[in-house]
């Protein structure tokens, strides 16, 4: 009896024990279950944002979009890392280097290059070659170092501290060219001619002035001169400032340089457009269910003179909406070299932990309907002339071509105006 009993006390003793073995298993694993699924939301949330907005579901259905969900899921995501690499991972098929995730260093600076006052990098602008993939430079801001290490548009970043910009991506490669002031980074450049050198650049704050302006005067004209270096939130505020500045001024018309504007947020560059248009069609978007929007500027203007507008390689995106609308509508005179060819709208979304994520949500088209997407726009004179290191300045060899041409309409305009009056008088006599 007592051997049975000891016998039933020790199977009980062991099933205790077991089941407290099970029951700690599994809160060991819920426990790290709710770890996971904070970082596999995370890179749900990335899957859905795309899913949802990208405006080419056919890619989408190409790339078998609902299956790299399933896949990506299946990878080890518990770190923030993890989760940061995997979205990576996941956007790669779309071939899409404008659409991408923003980790918080990068979120930030996106955000304080849109809408505050200045940056701290090297001040390169840079996107994706469409014919060889390479990491390419479309501008650099003014006053930055690497505008003053003499890298300019069209060259090539090979490599960022000794690795590879082609292993490394474009949001990567911006990435390492970020820092803290008084850093530095060691930049390996290739220009369009094949020269290669290694430049050591330090990263320092560089002030965002998007618009600069002042007045240029000869014995007989007064002439304007806006430039605009980005589009961020204020521009539009400091443009009608600007040309209701010109205007007190008395200028006779306007040179509207949009020079290495790599561009900014897309709806100020259509908010500067109507300063100039007068109930004329902007721009046409088309978004993924093929719909197209024609966006109109309204009746009043802020300056309706004579204009032209200086463009070159670093002209891009929302810059080239406002350089097309202006061709487009023949409001002004485009002058410079071809444009970068950015014809593709990004709308940027916050993710958890102040990261976000950029996604390509619409294609636009010019007013004519002209797609510049790896293209560009072919201005209506082409300036085959050295850039002055300083825009605007009295070396600047574009803005003087750019004077003499409005100079030239002027006395046009003088001379017919001359023309009318002998006629009236003739009619009278």
């Amino acid at each position: 009896m007592n051997s049975s009993f000891n016998k039933f006390l020790i199977f009980r003793k062991w099933i205790i024990i077991i089941v407290i073995f099970i029951f700690s298993t599994n809160f060991l694993f819920i426990q790290n279950v709710n770890a996971l699924s904070d970082s596999r939301q995370f890179v749900l949330d990335a899957w859905t944002l795309v899913n949802e907005g990208y405006y080419d579901p056919e890619r989408l259905d190409e790339i078998q979009w609902k299956r790299l969900r399933q896949k990506t899921l299946q990878k080890q995501i518990e770190t923030s890392n993890e989760a940061y690499s995997a979205i990576e991972d996941m956007l790669k098929p779309l071939e899409d280097p404008f659409t991408r995730v923003l980790r918080p260093k990068d979120y930030q600076l996106l955000k304080s290059s849109n809408f505050g006052s200045e940056i701290n990098g090297v001040g390169l602008q840079l996107g994706e070659d469409e014919a060889t993939k390479q990491i390419k430079v479309i501008s650099t801001l003014a006053g930055s170092p690497a505008e003053e290490a003499g890298i300019i548009s069209g060259d090539f970043i090979n490599t960022v501290d000794g690795i590879s910009s082609e292993d490394l991506g474009l949001a990567n490669t911006a990435s390492k060219l970020r820092g803290a002031s008084g850093t530095k980074v060691l930049v390996q450049i290739s220009s369009s001619t094949g020269e290669i050198r290694e430049i050591d650049l330090e990263r320092r704050s560089v002030e965002l002035r998007p618009v600069r302006t002042k007045r240029l005067r000869d014995d007989s004209h007064t002439i304007g001169y806006l430039r605009i270096t980005q589009f961020s939130e204020s521009v539009p505020k400091k443009i009608e400032e600007a040309l209701q500045e010109l205007k007190d001024k008395e200028v006779e018309g306007l040179i509207l340089d949009l020079r290495n504007n790599s561009g900014g947020l897309v709806s100020s560059g259509i908010a500067v457009a109507d300063s100039f248009l007068s109930e004329k069609p902007i721009v046409e978007t088309k978004d993924r269910n093929g719909i197209k929007d024609a966006i109109i500027s309204q009746k009043n203007t802020f300056f309706d003179g004579p204009m032209v507008t200086l463009v070159n390689k670093g002209t891009a995106s929302a810059s080239e909406i406002l350089a097309g609308s202006l061709q487009d509508n023949q409001r002004s005179t485009l002058m410079g070299e071809q444009t970068y060819g950015k014809g593709l709208i990004q709308s940027l979304k916050s993710l958890g932990e102040d990261s976000g994520i950029a996604i390509t949500v619409a294609s636009y088209l010019t007013p004519k309907g002209n797609n510049i997407q790896g293209r560009g726009i072919t201005p209506d004179k082409i300036l085959d002339l050295p850039e002055a290191r300083e825009y605007g300045n009295a070396e600047d060899k574009w803005v003087k071509n750019a004077e003499i041409f409005l100079n030239s309409l002027f006395d046009e305009n003088k001379t017919e105006e001359s023309s009318n009056e002998l006629v009236i008088q003739d009619v009278k006599n």
